[in-house]
């Protein structure tokens, strides 16, 4: 994914779980701010929907294709990749020179078929990254993510991440210019936690709930990416409906919630937007930190020349009503196990990004002696 401008806001939350008081509070405070739009007067033949939104919230384009991220060079700061994205590139004829680049170097420097296969998958995925860098604002990062199958291993995860960080250092990329992807786990959390530490920066991906939030800004994370489609899927599929209105799109209210929540306590954690189903999603969550957006939605803003509103704010923490929560490790598993939706979609997503991994590897095995 890849993206345009504006600050990197965002806030700890801390202490104990909300209570049902204090979580009708939040949302009253985010339908609050919702209905205090700031309107960008635009004429049908002014700026775009996607150059309005840019004036409040960087857009990321989500595609891991080098050639889209080459169309829409000059526009974009920020750039993603993930297992599913890099393996369908993969296996683009106009990227075999990665695929070749990759092999050779693991064959080079792996001992056993098990190292050669690893290092093989991860300068695959770290070319990828650095090859997007160069159509990026300076100032741009790429997101890489670290292996599913280390979701629930912290040590590992933070093995992993330190392992990426040098493959991009080995080839001029500095660490400030990446993110380390993980996945959205309690072990996620307390490898965030470590890597931050050491000056690594971290995006928390496959989040869906409010305690997977609390927990990664708790960490000191750098970046969450709340997965708005995805949440609407389960509850369209849940209430047995075809459609939810944008507003009440539970997707958008969890990425509202998670806002506010920081923006309330000075959290310095920003907040993107991820995994939208339609544009109404989005426009929803203008003036959002980030929002990562797939090329065909990129499109639709882009064709649309229709005024939109800011409606997502920053609120102050006396106008919120909502506690620091900072969940321990029993808290943080009660919430997710008490949250179907965010259980069943956290697992779903692991499983999706394993898929694509051992599909991955299938291939790069099938190209090695």
């Amino acid at each position: 994914m890849v993206a345009f401008v504006v600050s990197p806001g965002a806030a700890r939350l801390g202490a104990r779980a909300p209570t049902a008081v204090q979580r009708t509070a939040g949302r009253r405070c985010a339908a609050a701010a919702a209905r205090r739009p700031t309107a960008l007067r635009m004429g049908a033949d002014g700026p775009s929907q996607l150059e309005q939104l840019a004036q409040w919230t960087t857009v990321v384009a989500d595609t891991g294709d080098v050639q889209t991220i080459k169309r829409l060079s000059g526009q974009l700061t920020d750039a993603t990749t993930n297992p599913s994205l890099v393996a369908a590139a993969a296996d683009m004829d106009e990227y075999s020179d990665y695929v070749d680049d990759a092999v050779a170097f693991g064959k080079k420097h792996g001992g056993s078929s098990e190292e050669v296969l690893e290092l093989v998958r991860d300068k695959l995925f770290v070319t990828f990254g650095s090859e997007i860098l160069k159509h990026l604002k300076p100032e741009g990062v790429v997101s890489t993510e670290v292996d599913a199958r280390l979701s629930f291993d912290a040590q590992a995860s933070i093995s992993k991440g330190e392992q990426l960080i040098k493959m991009y250092e080995d080839i001029g990329v500095p660490k400030e210019r990446v993110l380390i992807k993980l996945a959205s786990t309690w072990e996620g959390m307390e490898a965030c936690r470590e890597l931050q530490s050491k000056g690594i920066n971290c995006n928390m991906t496959l989040m869906f709930c409010a305690a997977q939030g609390a927990a990664a800004a708790d960490a000191n994370a750098f970046l969450v990416s709340p997965f708005v489609g995805r949440i609407l899927d389960w509850h369209k599929a849940a209430r047995g409906v075809d459609s939810i209105p944008a507003a009440e799109d539970p997707g958008v209210l969890s990425v509202r919630d998670i806002y506010h929540s920081y923006k309330c306590h000075g959290a310095k954690t920003v907040v993107m937007g991820a995994s939208f189903r339609n544009k109404e999603e989005i426009l929803e969550l203008a003036g959002c930190d980030r929002l990562t957006i797939s090329p065909k939605l990129l499109d639709a803003l882009s064709e649309s020349h229709d005024p939109i509103e800011r409606r997502l704010t920053q609120l102050s923490a006396d106008q919120c009503g909502i506690d620091n929560w900072r969940p321990t490790e029993k808290e943080f598993r009660w919430a997710l196990n008490e949250d179907a939706c965010a259980t069943e979609k956290l697992a779903e997503g692991i499983r999706g990004f394993t898929k694509a991994l051992v599909g991955l590897d299938k291939k790069l095995s099938d190209m090695l002696p």
